[in-house]
């Protein structure tokens, strides 16, 4: 069978067959049980919380209702009417009368306070009140029944279940206590208090949505107390002794658990005030019911979804994979280095037609490619050639202009010797071999150089000062920084008052930056050459090009260490300008010249 398969999957059509269900038909099917895997844990999630919070707020409800039937029991009991009336059995019938309007009305009254079916009180000996026990429709041979035997000797309350044989007939829950008189254990009588099922029903309202859904009432022994679903188990026992024995062992939990052969959701939680479980079960079926129509849904789309890829699958391959079969096979010929082929024409429009008619197309030029790559070839290293024969020398020059500052202190003009001398050094300076570092001392030089040439440009002294730190001389710095703003200084800040004018250069380290100050005590920068300096270019700017060194030392910072090193300019009009560099320490060395 694996041999098949390789077999099978020899083909590109095969494989193309397969990869595309693969990466359609396989994740849809893994994302569909995953999807269904999520969507049962939501929903059994969703459903124990709620059923949980649910359950709480009953227990809550149902222990206040029925502390609050005790206390109203307890109420009648310490009524001192009716512990009078009980105290001795009345001794003649007409007593025995008066004592039985009486009572009746205490209970009736009482009866009318108390959220209960029905409201029963029982002397210990019934024959002494034949009258009262007409009136409540009882027998005086009552007495004689297990069940008032047993109240009359226990001193301890306890519920019981009967079935009413009134008009309302139905399960009844009976609380039974026997009470005492008020100042000693003497017992008075029996009291009952019998609940409908009506009485608990409304604390518990099964969802309509989740059909099948119960809430249970079970007693310690395990007895089924109240049944929300019309009492149907009301009576029995609850069919689940796993669910019994893990209630006896936790106040609450949740299980899934089958019951008469369906499976259920059950949730539980113990009472506190009474041994008495409140169970809530909800069917499997009810709670799958959307997830089960949801995933016949995707059983029909997965099939559909197959057909429609394998019929896409066939599409691509008669109409993709055949022609680029072909185009593959003269491809390999041309590999081969066979130009003179015959190419179908291709008249689709697509992708394939474009395909064959660009092959075409790229076969043809590959043979005019091939000469002119020859000829380029040749010309390339008669080029090169040229350019060798024709490169100056920066050395050449700077000797150039050596032998010319030496001509000229022989003739006695040792003036142009030093501006000679002073150009030579600004040039090299300049060129830096080509590099974009220098250090802060090379720098200084070239600013040095060029005040030089320009003293002997303009034939009278410019005022230049420097103070550095030693240490901060060698620190490498990018070239072209502070000749531009020394020439901005000279040329447009103490112009025409050389006299007093003067720009004073200042550098110093601060934390991980260079920090370089030129002050001038010139004319003052105007404010839109210093708006200029936000402009891409100088012709952008509102002054044309003016600024124009200012603004290539803004734009060379900002380009090569970020916005927060541009220039800082202080200025004011006829007092003078000052603009600060900072420029972050360079761990990079810069070679010496030779």
């Amino acid at each position: 069978m694996i041999k098949a398969f390789f077999r099978l999957a020899s083909s590109f059509r095969n494989r193309m067959i397969l990869i595309f269900l693969s990466i359609t038909i396989v994740p849809f099917i893994l994302f569909s049980a995953y999807a269904h895997t999520k969507s049962v844990e939501g929903i059994e999630q969703a459903n124990m919380t709620f059923s949980m919070s649910y359950l709480e707020q009953a227990k809550i409800n149902v222990e206040a209702y029925l502390a609050q039937l005790n206390d109203d029991m307890n109420s009648l009991i310490g009524n001192k009417s009716l512990q009078y009336l009980l105290e001795r059995p009345p001794l003649t019938t007409m007593e025995e009368e008066a004592v039985s309007v009486d009572m009746l009305s205490i209970v009736y009254q009482k009866k009318k306070q108390m959220d209960a079916l029905q409201l029963r009180v029982y002397p210990l000996i019934p024959s002494a009140y034949p009258t009262y026990m007409r009136a409540m429709e009882e027998s005086v041979s009552v007495s004689k029944e297990e069940w008032f035997i047993h109240a009359a000797e226990s001193t301890v309350p306890y519920w019981t279940l009967s079935v009413s044989d009134g008009p309302n007939r139905g399960p009844l829950l009976s609380y039974i206590k026997t009470f005492t008189s008020l100042h000693s254990r003497t017992p008075r009588g029996i009291m009952i208090t019998d609940l409908a099922d009506n009485h608990l029903s409304r604390f518990f309202t099964p969802t309509k949505r989740l059909q099948g859904q119960k809430f249970l009432i079970v007693n310690e022994e395990g007895s089924i107390l109240f049944d929300s679903a019309g009492n149907e188990w009301t009576g029995e026992v609850l069919p689940s002794p796993q669910l019994l024995t893990k209630r006896n062992m936790q106040n609450e939990g949740v299980e899934q658990l089958s019951i008469y052969d369906q499976e259920h959701l059950i949730t539980f939680i113990r009472m506190d005030s009474l041994p008495w479980t409140i169970i809530s079960l909800t069917p499997m079926a009810a709670l799958m019911e959307p997830v089960t129509e949801m995933n016949q849904l995707l059983v029909y789309i997965i099939i559909v979804y197959l057909l429609v890829s394998i019929g896409v699958v066939i599409y691509l391959t008669r109409n993709f994979t055949q022609p680029v079969f072909h185009l593959v096979r003269l491809m390999r010929k041309l590999e081969e280095g066979e130009f003179d082929m015959h190419i179908p024409h291709q008249s689709r429009k697509d992708e394939i037609g474009w395909l064959f008619r660009g092959f075409g197309s790229i076969v043809r030029k590959i043979e005019d490619l091939i000469a002119q790559s020859t000829r380029a070839e040749r010309s390339k290293k008669e080029l090169e050639f040229q350019v060798l024969s024709h490169q100056i020398n920066p050395h050449f020059l700077y000797n150039t202009l050596e032998s010319i500052r030496w001509k000229a202190e022989n003739h006695g003009r040792n003036d142009i010797g030093e501006m000679v001398s002073a150009l030579g050094n600004l040039l090299r300076l300049s060129l830096n071999q080509g590099k974009d570092i220098t250090t802060v001392g090379r720098e200084i030089d070239q600013v040095k150089a060029y005040v030089q040439i320009e003293q002997a440009r303009i034939g009278m002294p410019v005022r230049v000062m420097y103070f550095f730190d030693d240490d901060m001389l060698d620190m490498t710095f990018m070239r072209l920084l502070l000749q531009p703003l020394v020439e901005n200084a000279i040329q447009h800040s103490i112009r025409g008052n050389f006299e007093h004018g003067k720009v004073i250069l200042s550098g110093r380290m601060e934390d991980q930056d260079l920090v370089i100050d030129i002050t001038d005590n010139g004319k003052g920068i105007p404010e839109s050459v210093i708006q200029g300096l936000e402009y891409e270019s100088a012709d952008s700017a509102p002054n044309g090009r003016s600024g124009v060194g200012l603004r290539n030392v803004n734009e060379r910072l900002k380009i090569y260490f970020g916005a927060e090193y541009k220039l800082q300019i202080e200025t004011e009009e006829g007092k003078g300008t000052r603009i600060t560099i900072r420029h972050p320490i360079l761990k990079e060395k810069l070679e010496q010249e030779p």
